[in-house]
């Protein structure tokens, strides 16, 4: 984790060790633009770090999700009105692996993790308009979760995102964050 990287909404609880990030979710945190309940929120924890052109970003997460919406994992940034999350929510009474992708609008995609959600890896690729988001359950094998597309930006940032949207309290480790140039990997190779 290099030195380039900087909160948007820094969480009151928060600790930094080499390349361990540890934080505690403020109360009522979430991102979310407009679509199906009608609001607007850009107050979740993100921490990140600017980047230009293609690249890939993956980091591990381990937290204890248990309340409604609780959530983490990975985030791509340009404003508040364009961006993409993706991770582990609480939802319907358990963890599930989704992303929302947020282009004005947001829309959820979800569905159900397949292993233990207590820890779990993300990876997200950049290539030219199209992001390759990836996760996994053992660090190995990394199933396609999304492929999008999404406008060329000159900057923008990639890094973790938590959030709790109706409580407070969660604590996540993220730890070996991982920023490269863009992984030259078939759409369908799971490594």
């Amino acid at each position: 984790m290099g030195a380039g990287f900087y909160w948007i909404n820094e969480p009151r609880q928060w600790r930094r060790d080499d390349d361990l990030l540890s934080v505690t979710t403020d109360e009522k945190t979430d991102f979310w633009k407009e679509t199906w309940y009608g609001f607007e929120r850009f107050s979740g924890h993100f921490f990140g770090a600017d980047v230009t052109g293609d690249f890939s970003f993956q980091v591990k997460v381990r937290a204890d999700f248990k309340e409604l919406y609780d959530q983490a994992g990975i985030m791509l940034v340009v404003d508040e009105n364009h961006w993409l999350k993706a991770g582990i929510e609480f939802n319907d009474g358990a963890p599930a692996i989704g992303s929302v992708l947020t282009l004005q609008h947001s829309d959820w995609a979800t569905g159900v993790f397949p292993g233990n959600a207590s820890e779990f890896w993300m990876r997200l690729t950049r290539k030219g308009d199209a992001l390759r988001l990836q996760y996994s359950a053992d660090g190995k094998i990394w199933p396609l979760l999304r492929l999008a597309h999404f406008p060329t930006v000159e900057k923008c940032a990639v890094g973790v995102m938590c959030c709790t949207p109706e409580r407070g309290g969660l604590s996540v480790i993220f730890e070996d964050f991982q920023l490269t140039s863009a992984l030259e990997k078939d759409l369908h190779d799971l490594s």
